[in-house]
């Protein structure tokens, strides 16, 4: 008889609760109203189970904290003043002046060698070439850029490419002041286009573009 009241006592740990799975509503009510959706809702487990994923603490590394501010004392806020007026008052306008300037040079110089030249080809190849990789210059210079080289620079030798995947524009800029390399890219509509059609057409770029069927086909023949 022991032995049956241990394992009926074992059955009863083991049986679920009810009560875990009800609400407190559904509890309250007397037995005889106890309906199969009651045992079928699993809010309450859904909402602990939002509850604990919103309270785990690996969720919180990704929250984001806003900034305090770093400036808003005595000593720090005059600083910061200065470095505003600095910034936008002196060095702005003189990135601004430089890279004008350079736009009006690089004009005055590379038009008339690309439409009235002359001369031999070879010639006006590498003085536009010239040109490109000292506008690109300008850009860096603008930018108050300083570009460090690592490793050995890539020298110009024939049937030689580079690959760099999703590139922007000013990757593009670094990578041509120091030598103009001609680039496959795609073809951009608006000043950008401008640029590739005047321009880059004389460092021997290649352009495409993704919305013509047979374009890769001409790309190819290039």
């Amino acid at each position: 008889m022991a032995g049956v009241g241990a394992s009926s006592s074992e059955a009863d740990l083991d049986r679920p609760n009810i009560e875990e799975y009800l609400t407190a509503e559904s509890i309250q009510e007397s037995p005889k109203k106890l309906r199969l959706s009651d045992l079928l809702d699993i809010s309450p487990t859904l909402r602990e189970a939002a509850g604990a994923i919103i309270d785990d603490s690996f969720t919180r590394c990704f929250k984001s904290n806003s900034p305090e501010p770093w400036n808003w004392n005595i000593y720090l806020f005059p600083l910061w003043c200065l470095g505003v007026v600095i910034r936008y008052g002196v060095l702005f306008p003189l990135r601004v002046a430089i890279l004008a300037a350079g736009w009006i040079l690089f004009f005055a110089a590379f038009l008339p060698v690309h439409f009235l030249w002359k001369g031999p080809k070879n010639w006006k190849r590498a003085i536009e070439r010239k040109l490109v990789e000292m506008m690109c210059g300008v850009f860096v210079a603008s930018w108050t850029g300083v570009v460090k080289y690592h490793g050995p620079r890539p020298s110009m030798r024939p049937q030689q490419v580079f690959v760099a995947n999703h590139t922007s524009m000013i990757d593009f800029i670094i990578l041509e002041q120091m030598t103009a390399f001609a680039v496959i890219m795609q073809k951009h509509p608006g000043w950008v286009g401008f640029i590739q059609k005047t321009i880059l057409e004389s460092v021997g770029c290649i352009w495409f573009n993704r919305t013509e069927a047979k374009d890769r086909e001409v790309v190819a023949r290039k």
